[in-house]
């Protein structure tokens, strides 16, 4: 069973109910104080936690994610108009649990929606990169997308992008990969790190 969450972090879900539905919030612009870390985590399988709890509202966990932020330093915060707070995340703060293909070849779209209800299209803004899984040596492929957050692309889909990358390899200028948008995104080699 969850815990009471502690007043304080009551009061933030106060701030971001407040804002909920006049748009993504604008995070990137607000600049409050660093208020340390109230005990929020974001576990490799997308589960979120509060002091080792998980929250099991999907309504607070969205409202949450909505004002989710990537410093450049590379640590997650949660972000509103008066605290900036820790958030732990093992992985990528959002899993891809879901792809849509439209068109074929260079016309190709990759449709994903995220364990939070994003919706992203692949292209330019909004890539795909790869990383070697170094426990088993496969591909470990990650969406961007909002700032620098991205969802981990779940197995089922990952196997998906291969089988599309094998399909397409004629259309490859330089590895399997996949088009979306008119952009090209390889495929790392196996056994091979892949390209910055």
């Amino acid at each position: 069973m969850a815990r009471d969450m502690s007043p304080r972090i009551s009061g933030l879900a106060a701030l971001l109910k407040a804002q909920a539905g006049k748009g993504r919030p604008p995070v990137e612009a607000w600049n409050p104080p660093y208020c340390g870390d109230v005990g929020l985590a974001i576990r490799a399988d997308g589960v979120w936690e509060y002091r080792g709890s998980p929250i099991g509202r999907a309504s607070l966990v969205k409202l949450f994610a909505s004002v989710l932020w990537k410093d450049a330093d590379g640590r997650h915060y949660l972000v509103t108009p008066a605290e900036k707070v820790d958030v732990a995340v093992a992985d990528a703060p959002f899993l891809a649990v879901e792809m849509e293909v439209s068109a074929p070849g260079r016309a190709q779209e990759l449709i994903f929606r995220t364990n939070v209800d994003d919706i992203v299209t692949v292209d330019a803004e909004h890539p795909l990169r790869f990383e070697v899984d170094q426990a088993n040596g496969g591909f470990k492929p990650y969406l961007g997308v909002r700032g620098r957050l991205e969802a981990l692309v779940t197995r089922p889909l990952a196997w998906d992008l291969a089988e599309l990358a094998l399909a397409g390899t004629d259309a490859a200028p330089i590895a399997p990969g996949v088009w979306s948008r008119g952009v090209f995104f390889a495929l790392p080699r196996t056994g091979e790190e892949p390209a910055p």
